[in-house]
């Protein structure tokens, strides 16, 4: 289903290339006029330019070789085309590669008589290689090609021509089976002759998404590709098909050793690349308040496919594959949002998170992130299934060994936990919910109240460092010390500062009423209410702060206009 999906994606949505082409990057170009004289050599490699640092991207001549000697038509490296090889070449291959690549040329220039060929025969007739001047920087692992007059030979029809018969199938004898792709009996390869660029963990070089290179992948006796057959023309397509997903960043991320790949049956108006990858406000209010409304949309009932791919060695690993629709892959995402929507610490409904924020709060460094996290979060995010509890463990563990819950993790915690609730419960737990029923979610407003009293005593909250991670998982073993070690702070806050203590000691009697009692152990549901207790109570707790100060600055504020204004009842209108 997935190579006739990306294969159906070549038909239909790409600008294929001739046969057997795909866009190399070609660093250097050999000028020759008509009569095979060299006018020099270009280097395209732009250092300044990221894209273009190894040099020019062009359609040439491309098949897959592996390790055995076989010459691309008029673009190879330098030890095809020039007979020059690396420090730690074998001279006598790269003679017999150098030959090999003059042959196909001979045979290409006698079945096509064209006069372009002509003039690089005679550019080796002279000389080849030695009637060029090499830059001192010279990479001879780089492709190599030919410009005759302003020319590309490359792209002559008659030379695209002979290099798809050269690679005829039916020529060479191939076995005749049936294409798992198009179902038609035809020539099949043995080995793919496009490779997968980009795929992470696979090889430089290129992967291949068919392939068996030892007994303990073979069926039936087949080899190498032939464990799944596929035609010269299927294979070449799909292959193509994911080079062109993978090149394109509205439908791919690549996030945690792996690359999520999207597209569409037909073009659609909806950048799911962005919605995944970096959402912004407006897309996602649309794409709830159309959930919520359920209006119908002619692009929904287009086709949407996704895939999760990575590399092992020269294959390609495809470990997930969805097949839905746009307008249901809209739904998954608008609910998917809604259950991570979550406040911030001035009281505003924070910006959504993309795959990229939501995968990072579960681990210390971006690159300890396995490949299955954010496989997890993509699948549930386009499919609407709930996430696996492993991910909630991720995200109490991290909390644990930061001794605190960032907004990120927070939002991933109440995504976990609400995905596997009915879809009544999506709009909940955005905010401070003192009503919640479950103790837990107190405990952790309770550690939150506790370290502002301590913050606000002393300057800091030292005990959300020391106790949260036992707080978060036996609250009974070490509240009753932590509330009594509360009781010093709120009497120097009276001395003090008393209407900062008035005010604390009303909010941890507020916690204290919603607890009967502190629970001995919590589970890895009730971890995660702790912690979304925790985010919630000192969000709520900080906004209240800001928008006291607001207050109090407008005030200010004010009182000075009333002082500049010189009247004595300034808010009254005149009679």
């Amino acid at each position: 289903m997935l190579l006739q999906r990306l294969k159906e994606y070549a038909d239909t949505r790409m600008d294929l290339p001739p046969q057997l082409y795909s866009e190399t990057v070609v660093r250097y170009i050999i000028e020759l006029d008509a009569t095979g004289k060299p006018l020099g050599m270009i280097d395209t490699a732009d250092p300044a330019n990221p894209k273009t640092k190894r040099g020019q991207r062009y359609a040439m001549p491309q098949v897959q070789r592996a390790n055995v000697i076989r010459p691309l038509l008029l673009a190879d490296k330098a030890d095809y085309t020039l007979g020059i090889g690396g420090e730690d070449a074998k001279p006598d291959r790269v003679a017999a590669c150098h030959a090999d690549y003059r042959d196909i040329l001979d045979r290409c220039a006698a079945a096509t008589n064209e006069p372009d060929l002509r003039a690089i025969q005679q550019f080796y007739a002279d000389g080849g290689a030695a009637l060029l001047t090499l830059p001192a920087d010279f990479d001879s692992g780089a492709w190599i090609t030919f410009r005759v007059d302003g020319l590309f030979p490359t792209a002559l029809v008659s030379v695209q021509a002979f290099w798809a018969a050269e690679h005829d199938l039916a020529a060479k004898g191939a076995q005749t089976m049936q294409c798992i792709v198009c179902g038609h009996e035809r020539p099949v390869l043995s080995r793919l002759q496009g490779k997968v660029k980009g795929v992470p963990g696979g090889q430089m070089s290129g992967t291949s998404i068919i392939s068996a290179n030892s007994t303990a992948f073979e069926s039936y006796g087949l080899e190498a590709s032939l464990i799944a057959p596929t035609c010269a023309d299927c294979g070449e397509r799909f292959t193509k098909a994911v080079n062109e997903l993978l090149s394109n960043e509205q439908h791919r991320i690549i996030i945690g050793g792996a690359a999520f790949l999207f597209w569409t049956r037909e073009d659609v108006p909806f950048d799911f690349g962005t919605a995944l990858n970096k959402p912004e406000a407006a897309q996602v209010k649309a794409l709830i308040d159309s959930m919520r409304t359920g209006k119908h949309m002619p692009i929904d009932d287009t086709a949407f496919y996704a895939t999760s791919l990575s590399g092992s060695g020269a294959r390609v690993v495809v470990r997930d594959w969805i097949d839905t629709t746009v307008g249901d892959a809209k739904n998954s995402l608008g609910r998917w949002f809604q259950l991570q929507a979550i406040t911030d610490d001035r009281g505003q409904l924070a910006n959504p998170l993309g795959i990229y924020a939501l995968a990072g709060a579960t681990v210390r460094e971006m690159k300890d992130l396995p490949t299955t996290t954010p496989r997890a979060l993509l699948h549930a995010a386009l499919t609407g299934t709930p996430l696996p509890m492993s991910l909630l463990y991720q995200a109490v563990r991290r909390s644990r060994a930061e001794q605190g819950v960032t907004r990120q993790r927070a939002a991933l915690i109440k995504l976990v936990l609400l995905s596997h609730e009915p879809s009544s419960k999506e709009a909940t737990m955005i905010d401070l919910d003192q009503n919640h029923p479950d103790p837990a979610y107190h405990c952790g407003r309770l550690l939150a109240v506790l370290a502002d009293i301590q913050e606000a005593a002393i300057g800091k909250a030292a005990i959300v460092d020391r106790f949260y991670g036992t707080a978060s998982s036996a609250p009974a073993s070490v509240f009753g010390r932590l509330l009594r070690g509360a009781q010093p702070h709120i009497a120097k806050l009276e001395r003090d500062r008393r209407n900062v203590a008035v005010a604390l000691q009303r909010r941890l009697e507020g916690v204290m009423s919603s607890l009967e009692s502190f629970p001995k152990i919590l589970t890895l549901e009730q971890q995660g209410l702790f912690a979304l207790g925790f985010y919630h109570q000192r969000a709520y707790d900080r906004a209240q702060m800001y928008a006291n100060a607001a207050r109090k600055q407008a005030a200010a504020t004010a009182s000075t206009d009333t002082t500049n204004t010189g009247e004595l009842f300034p808010n009254d209108e005149a009679e």
